[in-house]
């Protein structure tokens, strides 16, 4: 069970001159830490924001971090809660570096002293210089995150300061990284408003911006903004959202664009005083964004998020200054855990094969019934009956990633001879077991013209197979149990001018594979024949 709970204040010696907001909800499981806290209020229009300003003072008061449980009239309430990392938003402590938060005090310095940058917790510390987490036991005690217990909450409130919630979707893994939970609460929030609103009552009707980030890797070539836009909003129709988003922008905060259009955007529909929060699925790009936000805003933000390829980079709902205007706030969520999303089962060496970090490339197949084509060992389509002599399959992934095509009725060896080896992930023939039940699912796809993809068959967390035909086909689709796999129209529709060959794909996972296949075969040639040769001369 769930319970809400808020961290006692301790004493923090470290002296940072910037004057940092956060706001954090927290909440853990009652077996984790924590558990013997005190609860927050429970009235559902109040936040709790940490103010972390030090003196020269001497005193302990003074060195002290100052909580103050802030309600929408403006009163102000006593309450304890630990100094937050200003990187990630978790609170911190300095007593057990097995515990989330842990962070090694600074040196004693000059009272006149002012440090250039705010004191961060040692995972983000790790994140930020190495790229990696600190120590992965400490992962495992990090608090999930609920948006219907945080967020939800305050939109649920019929006053109080506008909302505009913007999500944030992967435009590499859209399908599933697209936050259908936070869709299903605010769609409920949203109808019941504007229930309210036409009735004469007072009701606060949040606004929904959808942002596609990453778009700098799609090929810009196949790329039409137009046409991106419109494919969006037909995704987000399906998931019955479309009549509730206000506007779509498509970004990439690598590149800087679209950055200053959703800037504008955002300050428009929040008003002077509103609240905008930023939620999506874990590595969206979201910490990325803001960042990019308050680069272009021309404010003064204080401190910048934690940015990292590593999913669940921020933990705590981090309130960031500097980049609306007025008294309006933005705030940071944590990513929202997606168990459909492959990736998220993944080893950190595994995943760094899977991600895409690099302009998408097509790799294209063309293929006849009877023929099968694997993506590492993660996924497989069997082209099982068409109504043409053969269909034009585009893989659609990340390039690290070995491809093979060959028949169907040697596909199902391939998982004891291949996986593990030439196809990777999984890494090793135990991280195959570990992923689960290779299961198949079935669909048909029709398309009518040879030219372009019509459909698109992808898998969360990893990427997908474009289908270009004129006709009918009838396909099976392998994973792992619990991934998601869906059908959509075409994002990509172009295809590469140059067809894959059967067999396995030129990559640097398959030559490292033969390599040590021939290493071992040669070894166990020559300990053949040393044997032979102590046997002869045995029997001279």
């Amino acid at each position: 069970m769930l319970t809400w709970t808020a961290r006692k204040l301790s004493t923090c010696s470290f002296r940072p001159s910037k004057h940092v907001k956060l706001l954090y909800f927290a909440y853990s499981d009652s077996k984790k830490p924590y558990k013997d806290l005190p609860k927050p209020s429970q009235n559902p229009n109040t936040i709790f924001t940490s103010s972390l300003r030090f003196s020269s003072s001497s005193s302990s008061s003074s060195n002290s971090p100052i909580l103050k449980e802030t309600t929408n009239n403006g009163a102000v309430g006593g309450s304890s809660l630990s100094c937050l990392c200003p990187g990630c938003g978790v609170s911190m402590q300095d007593t057990d570096p097995k515990l989330p938060g842990f962070f090694t005090k600074p040196s004693p310095k000059n009272p006149s002293y002012e440090p250039k940058k705010p004191v961060v917790c040692a995972r983000c510390h790790s994140l930020r210089h190495y790229g990696k987490v600190k120590c992965a036991e400490v992962e495992r005690l990090l608090p999930s995150f609920d948006f219907d217990r945080t967020v939800g909450r305050r939109l649920a409130s019929a006053s109080g300061s506008r909302s505009v919630v913007m999500m944030v979707v992967d435009s590499t893994d859209f399908d599933g990284s697209f936050p259908r939970r936070v869709v299903r609460s605010l769609l409920g929030s949203i109808q019941e408003h504007r229930m309210d609103w036409t009735e004469g009552k007072p009701g606060n009707v949040p606004r929904v911006v959808m942002v596609a980030s990453k778009i700098d890797l799609l090929p810009t070539e196949a790329l039409s903004p137009t046409g991106m836009e419109h494919w969006v909003r037909r995704r987000a129709r399906e998931a019955a959202a479309d009549g509730e988003i206000s506007a779509v922008h498509l970004v990439s905060s690598l590149k800087n664009w679209g950055i200053k259009n959703l800037l504008n955007e955002l300050v428009e529909l929040v008003g002077a005083r509103g609240h905008v929060y930023v939620v999506g699925a874990q590595n969206a790009g979201k910490s990325t964004l803001i960042n990019s936000l308050g680069k272009v805003s021309g404010g003064k933000v204080v401190s910048e998020l934690t940015e990292a390829v590593v999913p669940g980079t921020t933990l705590g709902i981090v309130r960031v200054d500097g980049v609306l205007p007025g008294q309006a706030k933005l705030f940071d969520t944590p990513g929202i855990l997606h168990p459909h999303q492959l990736m998220m089962r993944l080893t950190s060496e595994e995943q760094k094969l899977v991600r895409i970090d690099k302009e998408l490339k097509p790799r294209t197949y063309r293929v006849g019934a009877g023929h099968s084509v694997h993506i590492a060992g993660l996924m497989r389509l069997d082209v099982e009956e068409a109504s043409v002599d053969s269909i034009y399959l585009t893989i659609w992934a990340s390039p690290h990633l070995p491809l093979h095509m060959g028949k169907t009725e040697n596909a199902c060896t391939m998982i004891e001879t291949h996986f593990g080896r030439q196809l990777k992930p999984p890494n090793s023939q135990k991280r195959v077991e570990e992923l689960g039940k290779w299961v198949r699912k079935e669909c048909t796809v029709s398309g009518n013209s040879w030219k372009v993809s019509s459909v698109d068959v992808a898998a969360a967390g990893l990427g997908w197979f474009a289908v270009g035909l004129k006709g009918m086909v009838r396909l099976g689709v392998w994973t792992y149990e619990g991934v998601d796999v869906v059908l959509r129209d075409s994002l990509l529709p172009h295809r590469a001018r140059r067809f894959e060959e059967t067999g396995f794909t030129v990559s640097k996972v398959v030559s490292q594979a033969d390599k040590a296949l021939n290493q071992l075969q040669l070894h166990q040639v020559e300990k053949k024949k040393s044997e032979c040769e102590k046997l002869l001369s045995a029997t001279i």
